[in-house]
């Protein structure tokens, strides 16, 4: 039994103290131990006592685009039916296909899968003379502004996977998403507003929140999620609470914290609380007038689709992240509507009524957005991104016509700050399946996407389990042929 002397504890009574007493006597002090081991290590970040804030920060080199507008296309379109014409899919229409096709979610590995052409024509568009399929009749006045990538890379064949890879380039939960790790590199230019937006279609894309989380890095920088609804962001009441009762929640709080100084010193968890706290507070006045969108003339809300179905819903959220782009909010993304009978854009069955109803949802207000963007000078300062985690097959899965998931080769687009519009970069083979020239990986895409807001992806790091963490891990490229 281990026992201790009444000297060494002047508060017991002389008896000798067991163990397990020492233990029960003991507790809180070996969890504050914990408490502060656990602290000190979320908090070594590189970016020192602003870890935890979103102030604007210096960029690494001069920046092309001040904030980012990712048009997040879940479930995974179809290259082949979108920006990516293959007239090889006309002519086998039906056929095996005539290479060694790779491995997929559901296409049994040692099958000869038949190829599907597109049941949707192309035409060329702008002075470029881009392809666009016939989905995106309002986008395809566009093209002249747009770089589209048919060479884009992924590692994985399932949504869950695939999401975390393309939001956190890493395919397990528990990482930054690219958004909070802009934040976390740039801050933000809004006071009131937090600095990275979610917009919600309405579903929360496969692999959680943990798309929009802030990981390791503060909580400060995580993505808010505001709905389609009355109330779109939790916690925000209507009526709010009078500004008196707020105020003293605040006041109350600071002084609970200004009560122990030193305890936690410079702490990123407890920093973030606070600020975190404090920007909900000046949200409860700066969301209503964010969604208050009445006061748009009418000629912008017929331009985004508002004033009619189905495009009401997404052309809602294209106005909103104008807006909030406008108000100096540095990475806002969209998630796309629910839609019945199509499942996001991930069509392993009735392909082309599926890709049509989210075409229709979706072409006129992305259009708009590009197009409202430009005629008020932000379109040179906003970088718009379109895509999903992969492609899809150009072979049927089954009989049902639809396709299945691909990481091989797929295509995603461009706009805006930096971006040398009307062009085609990489390629595809005949079939559409492998990229093979100018391929661009999901790192490529996060190390361009820093490089156009003045970030050098090797430099914006954070201490984490003994090692300097980033974005892009150990790789990524600038795919510099995309940029003017």
């Amino acid at each position: 039994m281990l026992m201790m002397r009444q000297e060494d504890c002047p508060r017991c009574s002389g008896q000798p103290l067991s163990r397990r007493e020492m233990l029960i006597r003991c507790a809180n002090g070996f969890g504050a131990v914990a408490l502060l081991a656990h602290l000190a290590e979320r908090t070594r970040g590189d970016a020192g006592p602003a870890a935890h804030s979103l102030a604007c920060r210096t960029s690494h080199h001069a920046a092309r685009a001040k904030s980012v507008i990712f048009l997040y296309m879940d479930g995974g379109p179809s290259q082949v039916d979108t920006f990516d014409p293959k007239p090889r899919l006309e002519r086998e229409n039906g056929e095996p296909i005539k290479m060694k096709a790779p491995p997929t979610q559901f296409i049994p590995h040692d099958s000869v899968p038949k190829v599907m052409g597109s049941p949707f024509r192309f035409a060329r568009h702008g002075q470029s003379g881009t392809p666009v399929s016939e989905l995106f009749p309002h986008l395809a006045k566009c093209v002249d502004e747009i770089a589209v990538v048919r060479s884009m890379v992924a590692d994985f064949t399932e949504h869950a996977n695939a999401n975390l890879f393309l939001h956190t380039g890493f395919n397990q939960q528990g990482r930054p998403s690219m958004g909070a790790w802009v934040t976390y590199g740039l801050g933000s230019e809004c006071r009131n507003l937090p600095g990275f937006v979610v917009l919600s279609g309405g579903r929360i894309p496969t692999g959680g929140p943990h798309n929009f989380h802030s990981g390791f890095l503060p909580p400060v920088y995580q993505g808010s999620v505001f709905r389609d609804t009355k109330a779109p962001v939790a916690n925000l009441r209507r009526p709010e609470p009078s500004e008196q009762l707020q105020q003293g929640k605040l006041d109350l709080m600071r002084k609970l914290d200004q009560s122990v100084p030193g305890r936690f010193g410079e702490n990123a968890l407890v920093e973030s609380a606070i600020a975190n706290y404090e920007l909900a507070f000046r949200m409860q006045a700066a969301v209503p007038e964010l969604l208050e969108i009445r006061g748009e003339s009418e000629a912008t809300r017929r331009l985004y689709g508002i004033d009619r179905e189905p495009t009401r819903q997404y052309g809602t959220q294209c106005l909103l992240a104008r807006r909030l782009v406008e108000r100096g909010v540095r990475f806002v993304e969209l998630t796309p509507p629910i839609i019945e009978g199509a499942n996001r854009w991930d069509q392993h069955d009735k392909l082309k009524e599926g890709h049509e109803k989210n075409a229709r949802a979706t072409d006129q207000p992305v259009a708009a957005l590009l197009q409202d963007l430009k005629a008020r000078g932000l379109l040179d300062e906003t970088l718009v991104i379109w895509g999903g985690e992969f492609g899809r097959t150009p072979v049927a899965q089954g009989n049902s016509g639809g396709r299945d998931h691909s990481p091989y080769g797929f295509t995603m687009w461009f706009a805006g700050g930096g971006i040398k519009g009307g062009t085609v970069y990489g390629s595809t083979d005949e079939y559409g399946f492998y990229a093979i020239e100018n391929k661009v990986h999901i790192h490529d895409l996060h190390a361009t996407m820093l490089h156009l807001l003045g970030i050098d992806h090797t430099r914006l790091t954070y201490r984490f389990g003994g090692r300097d963490m980033r974005l892009t891990d150990i790789s990524g490229e600038v795919a510099q042929g995309i940029l003017a």
